[in-house]
């Protein structure tokens, strides 16, 4: 079994048993999180949903963020991690918001991070943020080490 569908088995099992749920926004982890979230076998019992938000289009019509909430933010931050994150929770009336954004490669981004540069943030019961730099150019590997460290931010605070 993959690190990821073992922490996401963890992750829904804490879930489950504190009759909580989560939404997921995430860029680019690709859909990883929430892929690991339903591959577990009784997800809907606490995945509520989630959306791949790659693009301004997508993050105005998924989650209601335009250009005025935008003003001062820019993606692939903890600012903007912790937005996202609020949101979902939010649009989905969910325990826990869990949001990743980033640069997975193998190039970086247009705002200057490097590949392997990502932010996740959670909303709920706590909040929290962080920033995780792998080094690597390494796409697919940068995308798994994102999402694994997303669900390893949840797991923490859900104790």
């Amino acid at each position: 079994m993959s690190a990821l569908a073992t922490i996401a088995g963890r992750v829904a099992a804490r879930l489950v048993a504190r009759r909580e749920t989560v939404g997921v926004v995430e860029s680019s982890a690709g859909g990883l999180i929430a892929a690991a979230l339903l591959a577990v076998p009784g997800a809907s019992r606490f995945f509520i949903g989630g959306a791949v938000v790659y693009t301004v289009r997508a993050r105005e019509a998924f989650l209601g963020i335009g250009a005025d909430r935008m003003a001062g933010l820019r993606s692939s931050s903890e600012p903007y991690a912790e937005l996202l994150a609020a949101r979902v929770r939010e649009q989905l009336g969910t325990s826990w918001g869990l949001a990743e954004t980033g640069a997975a490669g193998p190039d970086g981004n247009r705002y200057g991070d490097a590949a392997g540069h990502s932010c996740i943030a959670l909303a709920g019961p706590v909040r929290h943020v962080e920033t995780l730099e792998t080094r690597s150019t390494d796409r697919a590997a940068n995308m798994d080490a994102f999402a694994v460290a997303a669900l390893a931010a949840l797991e923490a605070r859900l104790g």
